[in-house]
């Protein structure tokens, strides 16, 4: 008689695993690994059933301090890694970790591939604009005037912006999150688990030694309720200390504005309403910066599709459904286009 025995209840101090943790003194990254490690009992699956694959860089030391299984991979090839594992294995919960300068420098060509396709894995970009494990160096995401090793009179490039980049890409599900937002991070992991496909979202992360408070121009207390707009599906996308403040499409053009409710003549009905399924609503959303516009936070959209894993093997089932093979293995390869050498 076969027994099912009942999962047992996790904690989030199960996931965490006895490896020291080895990031600078108040790095984002501690943020990061403690929401990330709060999430998984949630996800009810046995640890033995997730893997976190990860390629170079501060944010790649990530899966040495889960407790579950984990590969720590080639520079930039954590997507290809990723892609090979969900394939082999589509029980398996996959979190690719990566940082903006593996992700999108080294494995830009790799990122893309794996939203395009949409792989059924989770994947987590740490933003910090910087490479921070080798000293500093300017990275794709770095502002124009960074001062680095690299650019020691400040860096000329347009940067990349992780986000729009997804949205390039062909991503479905989209979000962003801030490392110190610990009350937002667990529900935007869970929303990017439960979506089907490849799930993208950038974190904010900052890098304390080489690029400190580089957001802090949305993310300081002082100015984070103007300079931030949190976005729900069918929600009204208003921001500000009192509320009063929103986004509605300016007059005569396709471009945001922001308005105040209650002055020249708005009203809140005049408010655009977040709907997280359009692409283009997106795209406005993820071009804004401050000071102009606020920081778009949360599922910036979430359109799914089904999954590349899900077409591969529909295709091999029909394939096999069109050819039997009777005879095996042996009999498959002896038919169809084959030919013989002779002297």
């Amino acid at each position: 008689m076969n027994v099912t025995t009942p999962l047992e209840k996790l904690t989030p101090k199960d996931f965490a695993s006895d490896q020291e943790v080895r990031w600078c003194p108040g790095c984002g990254d501690y943020a990061i690994l403690k929401a990330v490690q709060k999430v998984m009992p949630e996800l009810n699956l046995p640890k033995e059933n997730i893997v976190f694959v990860s390629g170079i860089g501060c944010s790649s030391r990530f899966p040495y301090y889960m407790s579950t299984y984990g590969f720590h991979t080639i520079h930039g090839r954590a997507p290809a890694f990723a892609t090979g594992v969900k394939l082999a294995n589509p029980d398996l919960s996959v979190w690719v970790v990566t940082g903006d300068g593996d992700g999108l420098s080294i494995g830009g060509n790799h990122l893309l591939h794996i939203l395009r396709r949409n792989v059924d894995v989770q994947i987590l970009l740490f933003n910090n604009e910087i490479y921070g494990l080798t000293k500093g160096q300017y990275s794709p995401t770095s502002r124009i005037g960074t001062r680095s090793p690299s650019t020691p009179s400040g860096s000329v490039d347009y940067p990349l912006s992780p986000t729009e980049f997804a949205l390039g890409a062909g991503a479905r599900f989209i979000a962003r999150g801030i490392d110190t937002q610990l009350k937002l991070l667990p529900d935007l992991f869970l929303r990017a688990y439960a979506h089907r496909g490849a799930s993208f979202v950038e974190i904010f992360q900052n890098c304390i030694v080489y690029n400190d408070n580089v957001f802090a121009d949305f993310t300081d207390k002082t100015v984070a309720d103007d300079h931030q707009i949190h976005v729900t599906h069918g929600k009204p996308l208003l921001f500000g200390k009192d509320g009063k403040r929103g986004l509605r499409v300016k007059p005569g053009s396709f471009d945001l504005e922001v308005v105040t409710v209650g002055e020249n003549g708005i009203a809140e009905k005049d408010i655009l309403v977040h709907d997280e399924t359009s692409r283009t609503l997106a795209q406005l959303l993820a071009a804004m910066r401050p000071p102009n516009f606020p920081m778009a936070i949360g599922v910036l959209y979430c359109n799914p599709v089904a999954p590349y894993g899900d077409r591969v093997y529909q295709q091999i089932e029909e394939a096999k459904a069109k050819a039997p093979a009777p005879g095996g293995l042996n009999a498959l390869l002896r038919t169809g286009h084959t030919w013989q050498v002779s002297d």
